[in-house]
């Protein structure tokens, strides 16, 4: 069992004020409290399915669903953690976790390269945050020996598992063990490796089982699970304390059911899915071995490839690709660093070893100095 005991303080707190929020089960009655003003949802008025309306509310008043309770129950037994919680997407996951767990008094350590919805949650928190430079943990440690850090109430390490613009991976093992000599906790975003790190596609914690020593995962599933939504997964203590704190959760409709059972079903395909992974990694390998000779070509072993350019052929060169048929990004600051510029490919188990070849063979032309 992991020990987040510092989320207690708070949690009694709420006790003591006769404040504390659950989530309560659903009941029979007359609809005095949900949003559905005009019927919509309840009276069915739309020509479609009953589980496709709106939820009515948020998940405190009148949106909680027992199905709902179930699947978050079954993706924490799917990535073996204690419990999980719903969120509307990826973002509000983030923010809801990051705004409210760490405190006036505490240090948060992030990498430089996380995404902005970490980013943004790190500002509404009251908490001191520091960048370390992106998969550098010995410059992690260095900031962690600092004197601020010895002061801190509690200390946090954020980090993504698979990085959504370079596509390589964070040094999981080694920031366990940096986490582990401080006494930090660690919270890790899962976001592009759930559906196809491990064995089942349960995401690079579990793959290098190293989960009972994270604090929080967020997974999302926008990306390899084709749907829409999120959840963060910990302790029983700290979905308590993110039902009672975490702002984008407490303060939005919650997702309609039939969102809730595309999530469900997508768990359900995951562990099958071993051709597609099987193929994906083949063309991972194809499109590095291809163009690995190349400096501009970003060392990833996952479906996000980054091919730099300078910032006057980035477009030209993403202009060229596109007129063949290839449907490609260019990707700019400040959505990355200056002087990073690139276009992002993402490969997929659907891609053919043809297509693959070929988009090799139009970058090769680019790519040359």
């Amino acid at each position: 069992m992991y020990n987040d005991d510092f989320l207690e303080k708070k949690i009694l707190q709420r006790v003591s004020e006769n404040a504390l929020r659950t989530l309560a089960p659903e009941k029979p009655g007359v609809d005095f409290f949900s949003n559905d003003y005009l019927g919509i949802a309840t009276q069915k008025l739309l020509q479609i399915p009953a589980s496709e309306y709106g939820s009515g509310g948020s998940r405190l008043l009148a949106g909680n669903r027992a199905r709902t309770q179930a699947v978050e129950a079954d993706i924490a037994t799917f990535h073996a953690a204690e419990a999980g919680l719903l969120f509307n997407s990826g973002y509000d996951a983030n923010i809801g976790l990051l705004s409210c767990v760490p405190q006036r008094g505490d240090v948060v350590f992030y990498d430089a390269l996380c995404h902005a919805s970490i980013r943004d949650g790190l500002r509404l928190s009251f908490a001191q945050c520091i960048s370390f430079e992106h998969n550098n943990c010995e410059h992690l440690e260095t900031l962690l020996q600092t004197e601020t850090t010895q002061k801190a109430a509690t200390i946090f390490i954020v980090t993504e598992a698979v990085f959504s613009m370079d596509g390589d991976t964070a040094p999981l093992e080694k920031i366990v063990a940096i986490g582990q000599q401080f006494g930090a906790h660690i919270l890790v975003d899962e976001a592009h490796s759930i559906g196809v790190i491990g064995q089942a596609g349960e995401g690079l914690c579990q793959h290098l089982r190293v989960q009972n020593q994270i604090f929080a995962r967020i997974y999302t599933y926008g990306k390899a699970l084709g749907c829409h939504g999120a959840a963060v997964l910990g302790s029983e203590r700290l979905i308590r304390y993110l039902v009672n704190f975490a702002r984008s959760f407490i303060y939005t409709t919650a997702l309609p059911l039939h969102a809730v059972e595309v999530i469900a079903a997508a768990y359900q395909l995951l562990p099958s899915l071993t051709k597609e992974r099987r193929q994906l990694a083949g063309s991972i390998q194809l499109f590095q071995d291809g163009l690995g000779q190349y400096a501009a070509l970003a060392k990833s072993t996952t479906a996000i490839q980054a091919v730099f350019f300078e910032a006057e052929k980035l477009n030209s060169a993403a202009e060229t690709l596109q007129a063949q048929g290839f449907l490609v990004k260019p990707i700019r600051y400040p959505t990355v660093p200056r002087n990073t510029e690139r276009i992002r490919i993402i490969l997929h188990s659907f891609n053919t070893d043809t297509e693959v070849k070929a988009l090799v063979d139009a970058l090769l032309p680019l790519m040359k100095p």
